[in-house]
């Protein structure tokens, strides 16, 4: 997550041509990258569990939905969100045990 929100900020032009590939409008990049952000944040602040869960399903449907676009366009970057997806699962399931 955090080289993705980089990726937002700091390449910005090649972002654009990203988007503009899944037929995305570009000026969804920074509102995205924010909202990446905050979720972070809340993810890694403690308490805010009602907050936790809303971020952990935004994240899912994120990644589920990142996988589909890179599949439509076959480019090949399904996979990292596979692996982003695997281990969004992995923090879920630790985050319940721990509480």
């Amino acid at each position: 997550m955090v080289f993705s929100i980089s990726m937002y900020f700091f390449k910005h032009d090649d972002m654009i041509i990203a988007f503009t590939n899944f037929r995305y409008p570009a000026y969804i990049i920074y509102p995205y990258a924010v909202v990446k952000l905050l979720g972070l944040v809340v993810l890694w602040s403690p308490g805010l569990k009602t907050l936790k869960e809303c971020t952990y399903s935004g994240f899912f449907f994120a990644f589920i939905l990142a996988f589909f676009a890179h599949y439509m366009i076959g480019d090949g970057g399904q996979m990292t969100a596979v692996v982003a997806f695997i281990l969004l699962i992995t923090s879920y399931i630790f985050y319940k045990k721990i509480n």
